[in-house]
């Protein structure tokens, strides 16, 4: 399955979520659903996936976490804020870079619609 194929599910997961629950809820509750749903719809994913951080030859267990990984191929990460700024874009795209990931979906589900929530992101290798 391809990313953008894996992305395609990630948006109709998203969307039917914000349906039902809408916004104003916790992160950690809309990455369980998100979770829930995406398992569901037949996907393997890893949530809270520890990210190492390689600085020349040594590897620093430091704290990085991907909210979701689907597929080993596609990252997601969730919020739920007023709205998306530039620091999540670029923890994002950090987290492609250190994983070698190719697509991320950056997913802002406190909005009244969710289609203004998510944020494609591709890293250029």
């Amino acid at each position: 399955m391809t990313e953008n194929e894996i992305s395609k599910i990630i948006v109709s997961c998203a969307l039917k979520i914000h349906k039902e629950l809408g916004p104003g809820l916790l992160e950690s509750a809309y990455e369980e659903c998100l979770y829930y749903e995406l398992q569901q719809s037949g996907l393997s994913v890893i949530k809270q996936k520890p990210l190492p951080l390689i600085y020349k030859e040594v590897n620093l267990e430091i704290g990085y976490r991907v909210d979701l990984l689907v597929e080993n191929k596609v990252i997601i990460e969730i919020k739920s804020v007023e709205a998306l700024n530039d620091v999540y874009l670029a923890q994002i795209l950090t987290y492609l870079k250190l994983s070698n990931c190719k697509l991320g979906m950056l997913i802002n589900f406190n909005v009244a619609l969710i289609k203004n929530g998510i944020r494609r992101v591709a890293n250029n290798l």
